[in-house]
């Protein structure tokens, strides 16, 4: 084996160039809701053959993350619940085992950072990196997972090659306002993720619920009686379905960075899009600082500046090195890539500055690519396919004309991102032809019983998932709300905060929440 610190410090230098440019078996038999206990006890029971990473990385990055220490394994699923005989996946799990003494392990600690579409594979390697001196990794297996359809699992999403994702033909953006869908697009659509992931079946199978269902089996197959989960993000959306599905399951949960259990598909965006446009003009106000900013020095007049830059990349895309071009959809999603966090605000200055002084958008391109999961090497991961194929299975669907009015409010809320053309006709839901029916449901999570205290972190300048989701989410499954003081999404297990990291590791070791009111500043 290596020497371990020479590996971590290694990684730890790769983590930090990530984070600058832009995340028992009987007892679950009984209470398993899917299929008769019987039909599904081969898949609870079963053995995970931990062993050699090879094989499992699907980008570069994940090349240099996934050696020893770490060990992988395969957890077998059924595609469908309701028929537990029938076809199965595969679920692509990595661990390290706990680094302090055997008798002090608690057991394991699994771990989803959102998306939807993101791999916990390669966000397990990167935290467990950044908090090398935390008592959790003494005490926790750290398992990542990439839940079904996603990055190493199999079969994975697939709809588009590297090839047409380098061109901005793939516009599967996170945001929903992708440019003009038609129906001819969005039955093709479907037709190419069908063909590209395995078949119609596959692209039915990958809603939020069925990972739950799948995190249960990884529950029992890790050996674990109950369930110590972290998510982030849409990785609390999987948190919270996992605790009203599997509420007697639960040791404890943190869920960081909130999606609201009460907010349908559309008031979702709509908040998610008004946080935006609060950061936006955040970044409008820090830039008015300096005599040299692209936007103007009067922040009122920033949107206005930014419009007359980007709006004519719809027609006309500009330069942005080795050979592709930047559209509006790619340099507005390199903006809102770097809005994530305060940090990362001079990126998006510098990258409006090329675009405004050089009439190119190669800075805004890099931002967008890698949120979008592109590698140096032009190799894409499947975050934006998997985003889309999950919330198709998530969210509820919308008419053409909902969709229109929708993308009105939208452009109402958070005017960088307008277009200014007009949405009649060409805003159909890039669900419409999706097979099978929404399977979440909206409220989901209420009126939880049987579940113990969970810890819900919420930042107050949150620009994806707001401060009032977390509220929600605490009074919907009677969590414990930890504020944090801040301007970033999602902030636990990323070595940020010390006081965010050491009451996580207080709740998630030793079951202790804090005091209420208790605060945590960035």
């Amino acid at each position: 084996m290596r020497d371990r610190k020479t590996y971590f410090r290694r990684l730890l230098t790769a983590t930090a160039v990530m984070v600058l440019l832009l995340a028992g078996a009987p007892a679950a038999l009984t209470q398993s809701a899917q299929g008769p206990a019987a039909e599904l006890g081969r898949f609870y029971n079963q053995e995970l053959a931990f062993g050699s990473c090879e094989g499992f990385a699907a980008t570069a990055l994940e090349e240099q993350l996934y050696v020893d220490p770490f060990t992988c394994a395969r957890l077998e699923v059924p595609l469908d619940y309701d028929n537990p005989t029938g076809e199965t996946m595969q679920i692509a799990v990595l661990r390290l085992p706990a680094q302090g003494e055997p008798s002090e392990r608690i057991g394991s600690l699994v771990i989803n950072p959102g998306g939807p579409g993101g791999s916990g594979m390669q966000v397990a390697v990167l935290s467990a990196v950044g908090l090398r001196d935390s008592p959790l990794l003494q005490r926790f297996d750290w398992v990542g997972f990439d839940p079904r359809g996603v990055g190493a699992s199999s079969p994975a999403i697939s709809c588009f090659t590297d090839a047409e994702s380098d061109r901005g033909e793939n516009k599967t953006t996170l945001l929903g306002t992708s440019g003009e869908w038609t129906t001819a697009d969005t039955r093709e659509l479907m037709e190419k993720c069908a063909q590209g992931s395995g078949g119609e079946a596959v692209l039915a199978a990958v809603g939020t619920r069925n990972v739950a269902r799948d995190m249960d089996v990884l529950r029992a197959a890790l050996g674990d009686e109950t369930l110590t989960f972290f998510g982030q993000s849409y990785g609390t959306r999987l948190g919270a379905v996992y605790a009203e599905m599997f509420p007697q399951n639960v040791r404890a949960m943190v869920l960081d960075g909130v999606l609201d259990p009460r907010q349908g598909s559309a008031e979702r965006r709509l908040s998610l899009h008004t946080g935006f446009q609060r950061s936006f003009e955040l970044m409008a106000e820090f830039c008015a600082q300096s005599p040299d900013c692209p936007l103007g020095s009067d922040p009122e007049g920033a949107i206005a500046v930014f419009q007359g830059l980007v709006q004519p990349l719809i027609d006309y895309p500009v330069p942005a090195g080795n050979g592709r071009t930047a559209n509006f959809f790619q340099a507005t999603g390199g903006v809102l890539a770097g809005l994530y966090t305060a940090e990362a605000w001079p990126l998006i200055i510098d990258g409006i500055a090329q675009l405004k002084h050089e009439g190119r958008g190669d800075k805004l391109l890099t931002l967008s690519d890698n949120l979008s999961g592109r590698g140096a090497d032009g190799v894409w991961s499947n975050f934006l396919e998997a985003n889309l194929a999950i919330n198709c299975n998530d969210e509820e669907r919308r008419t053409p004309e909902q969709e229109a009015d929708l993308r009105r409010q939208i452009f109402d809320v958070n005017p960088f991102l307008d277009t200014g053309r007009d949405v009649e006709g060409v805003t159909h839901d890039a669900c419409e032809f999706w097979p099978g029916e929404p399977t979440l449901g909206f409220p989901y999570a209420q009126d939880v019983e049987g579940l113990p205290d969970t810890l819900i972190v919420s930042i107050t300048g949150d620009p994806s998932t707001p401060f009032t989701a977390g509220v929600s989410l605490a009074d919907s499954i009677g969590g414990t709300l930890l504020t944090v003081e801040g301007e970033r999404h999602t902030v636990a297990l990323e070595g940020i905060s010390p006081c965010v990291n050491a009451i996580v590791a207080d709740y998630l070791i030793d079951l202790e929440l804090p005091a209420e009111g208790n605060r945590c500043v960035l």
